[in-house]
């Protein structure tokens, strides 16, 4: 774990409102000399706090627009590897993530598609099909907000 002051915090925050600022706009915003936010950055990246920088892609744009978590649990835990689940989930291109998780399901799955018709189709003939798959319950995102994080 990395010591962070306030002004790392600050960075981070204005890095997530938008990755591609320059670190002269940050520092500007701040404060800081364009060289001390420079070294400020290269710092939370070397320590591994900034990991990536991420393209947000507007999915209605693209014509994905129903977005379902997914909530699978294996059928056979012991007889199929979770990796063996893991590598033919990651297969299937409308499942943007996969989570493996401790509850209720094993694993928590974001799956985007066209319309309802097509999430049928993916759930039917993609995911009911995996390797290990068994019970499945699905919630459909009806709206979402952006939260910060917890900096």
């Amino acid at each position: 774990m990395i010591d962070l002051d306030d002004m790392d915090r600050d960075i981070i925050r204005a890095l997530m409102r938008d990755a591609t600022q320059s670190a002269t706009v940050i520092g500007q915003g701040l404060g800081l000399s364009q060289p001390a936010t420079w070294r400020r950055i290269n710092r939370l990246k070397q320590a591994g706090v900034l990991r990536a920088n991420r393209l947000v892609l507007d999915k209605e744009k693209l014509g994905f627009g129903v977005t379902v978590f997914l909530g699978v649990k294996l059928a056979m835990k012991g007889r199929v590897s979770l990796e063996d689940f893991e590598r033919a989930v990651s297969a299937i291109p409308e499942v943007q993530t996969i989570e493996h998780i401790l509850g209720l399901y094993d694993y928590r799955l974001k799956v985007v598609a066209r319309d309802i018709s097509d999430f049928e189709r993916v759930l039917r003939r993609r995911i009911m099909t995996l390797p290990g798959a068994g019970e499945v319950e699905a919630n459909v995102l009806l709206s979402e907000e952006r939260l910060t994080g917890p900096l």
